[in-house]
């Protein structure tokens, strides 16, 4: 479905785009800061100049589904809440591990023309193609499912932060939560743009390497780093995610480091370490073993970090939630699946019920 108008008719706002001399424009969505010339688009493949003014995509989406808010994954956030999700196409990274390939890689299997835009691909493996969507239909489907939370996600959310932020203004006033699933490379400009309109980001920290950051995923690790700081120091409530992967991120130097990091920010910051499949062009390995998902969780709990859970491989008792002051279970979890919930709310806060510690989170 070629979608050359809707990636036109939005012109993104003065906060993330940057008019240059001669007809270029500085995107200021990612922290890769593109200057775009003009009929050209951006590493992204979806953020355009048209005739000098940065122009970004709107009104579609590649998939939606209704997930709980477990597999975004969100673990101390309405446990059990429905959660709507909803991507586009694109990313701004080349992960040759990527598990959403077909939407987010689309825009590299068909390069922008200067004569015709920019085409978003169609057909199998696309779930189902792109389709037109009207922000209030999106938020009309929220609620009539029962869901609490509306997410961007599938492919990278930054790079169509103007798409979302019409999404979350139409969710915010439904009382609903939003939130980024994001690889966190986010600059400045885009956290501020961010912050009114979304409660809720997930972070991705890929890697503690920089030449792997460098190489295999197409960015620079102290910008991830630099914006995990700021998202929590900015309020999102704040989620990291690595996804381990043998012989890539997996030694024990490296998750120490990626564990010593995260409590260096806070050591209320759930991590959460998910077991690696083989996928898109990272295929010469086996998934991760159980084993070595437990040995990082234990990096991370000797770190100082309170919070620290494995993903992936549901059933092995590393899902559940517990009190770090007294042990006890307070979220028992199978997989997606929330089995029990007994985290005390005040308020607004969350606490334990049996020695009344507080348990961060968004619990109300």
């Amino acid at each position: 479905m070629p979608l050359p108008e809707q990636l036109r008719k939005y012109s993104a706002p003065a906060a993330l785009a940057e008019r240059l001399p001669g007809g270029a424009c500085r995107c200021l969505a990612c922290a890769h800061k593109c200057v775009i010339r003009d009929k050209d688009a951006g590493i992204c493949g979806v953020r355009f100049n048209d005739g000098g003014t940065l122009k970004v995509p709107r009104g579609y989406v590649a998939g939606t589904g209704l997930d709980p808010v477990e597999k975004k994954p969100f673990f101390h956030v309405l446990p059990g809440a429905l959660t709507l999700s909803f991507g586009m196409l694109g990313c701004n990274f080349k992960c040759d591990f990527c598990q959403n390939y077909p939407s987010s890689q689309a825009p590299r299997f068909h390069k922008p023309e200067p004569s015709d835009g920019w085409e978003a691909p169609s057909g199998p493996g696309l779930a189902g193609g792109t389709e037109a969507v009207r922000p209030e239909e999106l938020v009309e489907a929220a609620r009539t499912s029962g869901a609490r939370i509306v997410v961007s996600t599938y492919n990278e959310p930054l790079i169509t932060a103007e798409w979302a932020a019409e999404i979350f203004t139409g969710a915010k006033a439904a009382g609903l939560r939003c939130g980024f699933v994001s690889n966190g490379y986010a600059t400045e400009e885009a956290l501020q743009y961010l912050r009114p309109l979304v409660d809720l980001y997930k972070v991705d920290l890929k890697t503690f390497n920089p030449d792997n950051y460098s190489r295999t995923i197409g960015g620079k690790l102290e910008h991830v780093l630099n914006a995990v700081k700021r998202i929590h120091e900015l309020g999102f409530w704040l989620e990291i995610v690595t996804l381990q992967i043998p012989g890539f991120n997996d030694s024990p130097a490296e998750t120490d480091a990626i564990a010593a990091f995260i409590a260096g920010v806070s050591k209320d910051i759930p991590w959460h370490i998910t077991a690696f499949h083989p996928d898109y062009r990272m295929t010469d390995r086996a998934a991760t073993a159980p084993a070595s998902l437990e040995k990082a969780r234990e990096a991370g709990l000797r770190k100082g970090l309170k919070y620290v859970y494995t993903g992936n491989v549901p059933g092995r008792g590393s899902e559940d939630t517990g009190c770090p002051s007294c042990g006890r279970a307070l979220v028992r979890r199978r997989g997606f699946t929330v089995l029990e919930n007994s985290v005390k709310l005040s308020g607004q806060a969350g606490s334990c019920p049996a020695c009344s510690a507080p348990i961060p989170g968004v619990w109300a």
